[in-house]
């Protein structure tokens, strides 16, 4: 990573809802905003939820998404390495931006180092204390026999059922994810500080709450939540002494 380079963040763009023609305009945003960082990009992380549903069949993968899907490959090709974490929406993600994009696509948090800086990245769903309903429920909708079942839907049925269930639920940004808690019941911020107990961070990134926050963990470390695309527009970018969230300005 050279002095002129910067890292970037990005999470919750959930495309697809509430419908294609709302999500279009929010995917053309999104895509200029990838095109205005392609020129100082060293790296690009996005942490789930890109789609607010995907599912990956043995042949076929939902419909739309061309354009920012063509902007991801695009940078890729430039030699702009990409990081996907899933998230909660889009759990269901295999090999498929591996194989077509050359994007390694994580289930897990994991760490990164940069300029003698560590991140800690997850979508940030499941972590932490709390939330049992969802933990259990995310065993079951990840289990082999689940997705198993759910292939054996046809994709015009599947695809539809599991879009309307995603915005019927209010599983996008309900009233819930654009209030700030308070450190002690914000269950990220909470799963941060345990974990710095066990090994020092300097940044702990996640998305999943669509709330952008920065909050010191004690000295030399940070929790970030990234905020989203719905919303508030925002990102998080590295350059090599400090990251901070921004929202995406037009030109």
């Amino acid at each position: 990573m050279t002095a002129s380079k910067k890292i970037y963040f990005a999470s919750d763009q959930h495309f697809g809802a509430p419908s294609p023609e709302e999500s279009k305009v929010r995917e053309e945003k999104f895509v200029r905003w990838l095109d205005q960082i392609k020129h100082d990009a060293a790296v690009l992380f996005l942490l789930g939820d890109l789609f607010d549903f995907w599912f990956e069949y043995k042949t076929v993968v939902p419909k739309g998404f061309i354009r920012v899907l063509g902007k991801l490959a695009e940078l890729r090709d430039s030699g702009i390495p990409i990081h996907f974490f899933v998230g909660n929406h889009d759990l269901w993600m295999q090999d498929y931006f591996e194989k077509e994009l050359n994007i390694p696509v994580y289930h897990k948090p994991k760490e990164f180092t940069f300029h003698n800086k560590t991140f800690f990245i997850a979508h940030g769903d499941g972590l932490g204390p709390g939330d049992k309903g969802y933990k259990r429920m995310k065993k079951v909708f990840t289990h082999p026999i689940s997705k198993w079942f759910f292939r054996w839907l046809h994709p015009d049925l599947g695809v539809s059922l599991a879009q309307y269930l995603s915005v019927k639920n209010k599983l996008i940004s309900g009233a819930e994810d654009v209030v700030f808690l308070g450190e002690d019941k914000e269950w990220l911020v909470q799963y941060a500080k345990q974990e710095l107990q066990a090994k020092h961070r300097d940044y702990f990134v996640f998305g999943h709450r669509h709330l952008p926050m920065d909050l010191a963990l004690g000295q030399n470390s940070r929790c970030v939540n990234l905020g989203d695309w719905i919303t508030y527009f925002t990102y998080g970018v590295f350059d090599g002494e400090k990251m901070e969230i921004l929202p995406f300005e037009e030109p």
